[in-house]
C-alpha cells in the first residue's frame, strides 16, 4: 500500500468513527416502551474496532513520514512540519494585512471624524502573503508526490 492510500484509508477510517459516534448518541437513550433503532452497544464495539485500525495505521504512517526523505533530503515528517508553519504565517500575513488595511481605511463622513491609518505596510504583507503561498503549494505538490511513491512501513 502506498503512503498517500493509508492516508485516505485513515481518513475513511475517522469519518466512519464520527458516523458511528452519531449513530451511538443517536440510539444512546430510548424511551419507556419504545425500542432504539440499533443497538447502541454494538455500535460503540463496532466504534472501538475501527479506532484500533486508525492507531495501527496512523504508527505505520508515522514510521512511513520519519523515514521517507524528500527529493532535497528533509524527511516527510520535516515537509509536514514545514507545511504546517508556512500555513500559519501566510494565514498570520494575510489577516495582518486585511486588519491594516481595513474596510474604511482613511474614510470619513464628516471632517469631525478622526481618521484612522495602518499601521503596517499592507503591500509588503500582501506580497510577502504571496511569496509564502507560492512555497506552500511547491512543498504540497512534492509532499502529494511522494506520497504517491513512497510504500508504508509496517
Amino acid at each position: 500500500m502506498k503512503l498517500a492510500e493509508a492516508l485516505m484509508t485513515r481518513a475513511d477510517l475517522q469519518r466512519r468513527v464520527e458516523q458511528l459516534r452519531s449513530r451511538i448518541i443517536a440510539n444512546a437513550r430510548f424511551q419507556e416502551g419504545e425500542e432504539p433503532a440499533e443497538d447502541a452497544g454494538a455500535l460503540v464495539t463496532e466504534a472501538s474496532a475501527v479506532l484500533d485500525q486508525v492507531a495501527d495505521l496512523v504508527v505505520a504512517i508515522n514510521l512511513s513520514n520519519a523515514t521517507t526523505r524528500l527529493a532535497d533530503g528533509r524527511t516527510m515528517t520535516a515537509a509536514l512540519a514545514r507545511r504546517e508553519t508556512l500555513r500559519s504565517r501566510h494565514s498570520l500575513l494575510t489577516t495582518a494585512a486585511a486588519a491594516a488595511q481595513g474596510s474604511d481605511a482613511g474614510y470619513r463622513q464628516m471632517r469631525s471624524e478622526l481618521r484612522h491609518f495602518a499601521a503596517l505596510p499592507v503591500v509588503d504583507l500582501r506580497r510577502q502573503a504571496d511569496v509564502v503561498a507560492r512555497e506552500l503549494r511547491e512543498l504540497d505538490v512534492e509532499i502529494q508526490r511522494t506520497n504517491w511513491e513512497v510504500d508504508l512501513q509496517v
